[in-house]
């Protein structure tokens, strides 16, 4: 069964007081808040804010604080959530029709929420509630899937070991994330991730750039930047099992898409492969 909720996944710079020059200055249709405007349209429901990825979460939190007051949104709070999950915090997960992971790291989001009471109830009320909406931004988006970067090195190739994959929340099985895409120049740690997992399909979130999906599997590319796909699928040829650690990987036939605001794509892999993707 598709699940009922949505999911929204961020590249970053949607949220900072210095974002708006920035972005303008890179990309043309950036519109202030933009982002941050698609968690909902209903002024008054709930939102809860999880920080947990952050570790400075009282920045963070007066961060949103002026940001949700700013859009109008009037009914939000804002969650530290450790292992040691109380029932207080359980009800309030409970009742939230969003949820938001804050930037931070990503690995601090796993090790704390992973296979508790708190994901087992995000992923049940993402996979009943029609509606529910789980939106998180940079390394609250890449702590989404099954499969996440837990760490990389970024540097001019790909060296066997510089990359290491970690378990994540399980809310976006078969794709693995990543964010600040373009501006952090990660196509190659996304490239290491999928040749690494060529049963998962590689996202890379453009800043100021998000993707809606919907039925878990239905996505569409929103904001000024740009979301590009790795589909590993195709690979012809790769010494991926082989090479020793520190030495160059490489690939050959990997399929890159590239998305922009209006894109829509289906995150299911046909036959060859590739996402059955469009514009709408």
């Amino acid at each position: 069964m598709n699940p009922k909720g949505k999911l929204l996944i961020i590249g970053g710079k949607e949220d900072r007081d210095d974002t708006d020059v920035e972005m303008k200055d890179k990309n043309s249709d950036f519109t202030s808040l933009e982002i941050l405007k698609l968690l909902t349209s209903d002024e008054n429901r709930r939102i809860e804010v999880i920080t947990t990825a952050s570790s400075e979460p009282e920045g963070m939190r007066d961060t949103y604080q002026k940001t949700f007051d700013e859009i109008g949104y009037t009914d939000f709070g804002f969650m530290h959530i450790s292992r040691e999950q109380s029932d207080e915090d359980l009800d309030r997960l409970k009742k939230a029709g969003v949820i938001f992971f804050t930037g931070g790291d990503q690995s601090r989001i796993c090790k704390e929420l992973k296979d508790t009471p708190a994901n087992k109830l995000l992923i049940e009320k993402y996979q009943d509630e029609e509606d529910f909406l789980i939106a998180g931004t940079s390394a609250g988006a890449m702590c989404m899937p099954e499969i996440i970067i837990n760490e990389a090195e970024d540097g001019e190739a790909m060296l066997k070991g510089d990359i290491k994959l970690g378990s994540g929340l399980n809310l976006l099985p078969g794709c693995i994330v990543d964010t600040h895409f373009i501006h952090r120049g990660r196509f190659g740690r996304l490239s290491h991730a999928v040749i690494i997992r060529q049963d998962c399909l590689g996202i890379g979130l453009g800043e100021d750039t998000a993707l809606l999906i919907e039925d878990g599997y239905r996505a569409t590319c929103k904001g000024s930047g740009m979301t590009v796909v790795i589909d590993p699928k195709n690979i012809s040829r790769t010494n991926i099992d082989r090479v020793e650690k520190g030495d160059p990987v490489f690939a050959e036939n990997l399929i890159v898409h590239l998305y922009t605001d209006g894109c829509s794509f289906d995150l299911r892999q046909d036959e060859e492969g590739a996402p059955d993707g469009g514009y709408h």
